[in-house]
């Protein structure tokens, strides 16, 4: 590859920044100075031309021209944001369509750009919860900076959104927020009272709280919703929902009130009530949302928990008539109240994307994440089948350990022994749920797990299998995902 920097004196001139080791579509000229990115010694770096852009990095000159080379660090990603805005996070959950596509290797947004360069919903290209932070070793900071690189190196001009992820404590909202995050996600798990959905009636009557408010407000009433639907509340269905939900309800209020009601951070506000094992009703879907919108809660996604499961990695498991006939009310209900329903744990759920587009009349937002990771792992099979088998491996070794964390009905007795398997048959693994699954749930210590030595075990020989290979893995991402949105679109179209 030639020096970057014979490129410098052509800025401007019909010539192929490729061949100069520069990123085409990154090359910004403001005024006698420019920004690009280019390839350095295998690193990705900034390049600025001319006048003092407040980058730190290498200064050097070509032919009298000041010039510095900055290296992808969170000071100079602050900086680029200041000064090229397009690579900022903006709200993006007021379209119609909105995906979060989140990239727990910070290596995926090229592919995931060339999705949403084809289709007309906009990303959320940061995305990453607490959990998912703490086992790969990344922060907050890093999940940013890697979307706001990828955006600029491929100048990406669309919009992107950036997703502090099932957050449960005001602390993560407030960090968050202040690194510039344009969406949180509330997860309200640890406030719901899931006992009470099942408890017997007679310790329910023992132990309900009663609130007269409430009580006037719904006990033997019926709502008209709209498009036909009415939700009626008798007195064993109330009584159950305000135990489970009253918590879940003070609780996002007063993240509202703390956060977002004043306007001092420009982002938007989703609440998920999806994190738990008990279905959410339409009927408590209802109360929920009617509950905040008294409170005066302005949200602009809510994730209900349907029916069925949305396990890991893997197609939807359950009722499939059912989760069509419910999903009908919770679209109607979404609609009266104006914000849009949010599919979590979206990760290739094909067959009901579909169904999913057309009740939601292609208003949605769907969540994906661990799916990057696994078309990542697949790459490894593809291109170098020993490492695979390591991993593999070493991932059956962690499987108990790693169960606390997911929810998934793998069997890995039912995965193929790898031995009778040749090299050309492990990627057909990815296409066996409980392979996919074991491998999707082990990226923490797969990442993580070092030897006597110090050393990572694979972090650092994957990474550079998959920058090596960055086009191949981009080539699997475009597909994959973009299957995702054609069969949300699909039904769309009729």
């Amino acid at each position: 590859m030639k020096d970057y920097k014979q490129f410098v004196p052509l800025l401007g001139a019909k010539v192929d920044p490729v061949a100069y080791g520069v990123y085409p579509l990154s090359v910004n000229r403001i005024g006698d100075g420019a920004v690009f990115m280019a390839e350095d010694g295998g690193e990705t770096i900034i390049v600025a031309v001319g006048k003092d852009w407040d980058f730190t990095g290498v200064e050097f000159e070509v032919n009298g021209q000041p010039c510095i080379a900055a290296p992808l660090t969170h000071a100079n990603a602050k900086q680029l944001r200041k000064l090229f805005p397009f690579t900022a996070p903006v709200r993006v959950l007021g379209k119609d369509r909105t995906v979060g596509v989140g990239d727990r290797l910070g290596i995926a947004g090229a592919g995931h750009i060339r999705v949403f360069q084809k289709y007309d919903a906009f990303p959320v290209l940061a995305q990453q919860s607490i959990r998912e932070l703490n086992l790969t070793g990344r922060t907050y900071e890093d999940v940013l900076d890697a979307a706001t690189f990828v955006v600029y190196r491929e100048g990406f001009r669309k919009g992107f959104g950036a997703d502090g992820d099932h957050l449960k404590k005001p602390e993560e909202v407030a960090m968050a927020l202040r690194l510039g995050f344009s969406m949180i996600t509330l997860d309200c798990s640890e406030h719901m009272h899931n006992e009470f959905a099942s408890m017997p009636l007679a310790e329910l009557h023992e132990k309900y709280v009663a609130d007269p408010v409430l009580e006037a407000k719904y006990l033997g009433k019926t709502f008209e919703v709209g498009e036909g639907v009415t939700v009626s509340f008798d007195e064993e269905s109330f009584k159950r929902m305000v135990m489970v939900y009253a918590e879940v309800i003070d609780f996002a209020t007063s993240i509202y009130r703390k956060f977002f009601s004043d306007g001092t951070y420009d982002a938007d506000f989703e609440i998920s009530i999806d994190e738990t094992i008990t279905p959410t009703t339409p009927l408590e879907h209802f109360f929920v949302a009617n509950e905040l919108t008294a409170r005066g809660v302005k949200f602009e996604t809510l994730a209900p928990r349907f029916c069925g499961e949305f396990q890991k990695g893997v197609d939807y498991i359950g009722d499939i008539v059912q989760f069509e006939k419910e999903l009908a009310v919770h679209a109607v209900i979404a609609r009266h109240f104006g914000y849009k329903i949010s599919l979590h744990s979206g990760s290739d759920k094909f067959s009901v994307f579909g169904i999913f587009g057309r009740l939601t009349k292609g208003r949605f937002h769907v969540k994906t994440a661990g799916t990057n990771w696994l078309e990542a792992m697949k790459l490894v099979a593809m291109v170098d089948p020993d490492l695979y088998r390591e991993i593999h491996a070493f991932a059956l070794s962690k499987f108990t350990e790693v169960t606390k964390y997911y929810k998934v009905s793998t069997d890995i007795t039912r995965i193929p022994n790898l031995s009778t398997l040749d090299d050309k048959a492990l990627v057909k693994l990815f296409c066996h749920n409980d392979a996919r699954q074991l491998i999707h749930i082990t990226y923490g210590p797969i990442l993580s797990e070092k030897d006597a030595k110090g050393n990572y075990l694979f972090k650092d020989r994957v990474y550079d299998l998959w920058k090596l290979h960055a086009n191949q893995y981009s080539d699997l991402l475009f597909s994959h995902i973009g299957r995702h949105l054609e069969e949300l679109y699909k039904q769309m179209r009729r």
